[in-house]
Formats: structure tokens, sequence, C-alpha cells
């Protein structure tokens, strides 16, 4: 991968929306939620329903799998697509807790959107581990989750802010997407599993502001050779991500292949294993990468190259995707 010859660039110049910040902190005092309170209110996951609606687990795909398995698909899935919240979390609350100081002795209402923002983000991932809790209750043993959120959280931070802070706006995005494009109108799902993504939904909102914000004043106050380095970054974050999807989708094909209703035979089995990993690949990759205002922000951050680098370095994963 070769970098582009753009030292010669000035840093661009910013103009901070101090509105936006003021608005953010406004509606997250409206929204505020409580995890038992507002969230769990002493219930339990209804297993005789789905939790993934089928748009985001693409379960449907599998046409030799009866109505009982394809509603455990959508639970294994489920599963994992909060626990993979919970795991990106980690990183976001560290890096906003970061970046938050560059305002500590100046605008305080910056100051205030962000430490709420970190509050908010903690919060969520108690939200999660509590998800999982409820889940294995009602789930067979031999579930697995392979990645370790302290080390993913470590390299990901090793990385520019630049980078992470571009990472984390594709996710806080696409997560509304999922939620307002699919998980809404479902009304097959667990009500539970579906009020958690509710209430999720209604915080990240505030979230993907405040990342735009950032990623916008991180990247006014870069030479071109430094925001070149974040694009080989940010390429390298979400090869990692892929990385962690992978080994994701080869433990719950797993998981699912021991615990569903019949024993699945040898092409049976590999549709399993491709349709997994092209519904991970769809929820945490694909769907931030045509995520509009994701891509608007990406293309007035960089140059023609840069973004051909993107495209190219990103065309396997899209191209596995959309082989399946």
């Amino acid at each position: 991968m070769q970098a582009v010859a753009t030292t010669t660039q000035a840093p661009r110049s910013y103009s901070k929306d101090e509105n936006r910040y003021a608005r953010c902190i406004a509606a997250s005092k409206r929204i505020r939620w409580d995890i038992d309170k507002d969230v769990i209110r002493n219930r339990r996951f209804d297993f005789s329903k789905k939790f993934l609606p089928d748009g985001l687990s693409r379960v449907e795909e599998l046409k030799f799998l009866s109505p009982t398995d394809k509603r455990l698909m959508s639970q294994i899935q489920g599963r994992s697509y909060a626990n993979i919240f919970g795991l990106a979390e980690r990183f976001i609350a560290a890096k906003v807790m970061e970046v938050s100081r560059d305002h500590c002795l100046g605008d305080q209402t910056a100051l205030e959107a962000m430490v709420r923002f970190t509050d908010e983000e903690l919060k969520h991932q108690e939200l999660f581990r509590r998800i999982e809790t409820l889940t294995a209750a009602g789930m067979p043993d031999g579930y697995d989750f392979p990645a370790k959120p302290n080390e993913v959280a470590a390299a990901v931070l090793s990385k520019s802010t630049w980078a992470v802070l571009g990472l984390t706006l594709h996710i806080e995005l696409f997560t509304q997407d999922h939620y307002r494009l699919s998980i809404e109108s479902d009304t097959e799902l667990s009500e539970l599993y579906k009020d958690v993504f509710f209430h999720h939904w209604r915080e990240e909102s505030q979230h993907a502001i405040l990342d735009e914000l950032e990623w916008l004043r991180e990247d006014a106050g870069l030479s071109a050779a430094e925001r070149d380095r974040g694009v080989n970054d940010l390429i390298e974050l979400v090869g990692a991500v892929d990385g962690i999807l992978q080994a994701q989708a080869a433990a719950d094909a797993r998981y699912f292949a021991a615990v569903c209703e019949r024993r699945l035979n040898a092409d049976e089995r590999r549709s399993v294993d491709d349709l997994v990993l092209k519904a991970y690949r769809w929820q945490y990759i694909v769907s931030g990468l045509q995520q509009s205002r994701f891509t608007s922000v990406l293309t007035s951050l960089t140059t023609a190259a840069q973004q051909e680098r993107i495209g190219t370095a990103l065309e396997p994963i899209m191209r596995a995707f959309t082989a399946h």
C-alpha cells in the first residue's frame, strides 16, 4: 500500500459549531434512561421470539433451516450483536475521555457534552454485560466470544485519533440505520431485545453528532502527512474489525451446528459458515460503508487518491460479502 505525496497541503480551517454541542446536552438530559427502571424492568428474554430481524441476520437465506432453527440463529447472532457493541464501546469510551481533555480549559459546553457521552457509553457497556447474562441463562452451554475487550481497545487506541474517530462515527451511524430500518418495525422480536436497542439508539443519535464534530476538529489540526497516516490507520482498523468478525462468525456457526434441531450435512454447514460471516460483515462493515452521512464526511476529509486507496483495501471484504 503506497502513501500519496500530499505533505505540502496546509491544515484545514475549522469553525466550531457550539450550538450543536449544546443541543446534544439538551437531548442527553431529555432522554436520559436507567437500565433497570426503563429497559430491563424485571423482564427476561422471550426465547419463543427472534432477537435480530431478518434484515440483519439474513437467516432467510438458509432455506433448509426449520422455523425453530431460524429463530435460534437470530438469537445467537443477537447475542453476539450485543456483545460486539459492548466490545466497541470499551475503546469508544476511552477515546472520548481522551479527546475531552482538549476542552477542559476551554469550551465548557463542549466538555459537558463529551463527559455525558462518556458516561452514557459506560452505561451501555453495563447494559450489554447484563444482556449477556440474561441470554446465557436461556441458551444452551457452549457459546464463545473470543475477542477480549481490553486487548481490542488497546490495539484500537494505538492508532491515530483521526482513524479512531472515523471508525467510531462509522459504528454509531450504522447503529442508527439498523434500528430505524430493521429493528423498530419488526413485530416478531423479543420485546426486551427490541427495547434494549430502542434505548441504545436514542443516546447513540447524539453520540454520532459528537463523533462528527470531534473528527472534523481533529482533522483541522493535522498536516497532510498526518492525515494520510490516519487513512492508513483507518484501513487497518477496518481490517482488524473484519478479523474479529471472522473469529466470531466461526465460533457462532460452530455453536449453532452443535445446538440446532438436527445434524447439518457438510454442504449445509458450509452454508451456515458463509451466511454468518456474510451477516456480520453486513452488520459491522458494509452497512456503515454504505451509510450516506459517513461517506459524505469521509469524502470531505480525504483526497481522491486516498479514497481510491480505501476502496482498493476494502474491496476484498466487499467482494467476499457480495460473492456469497
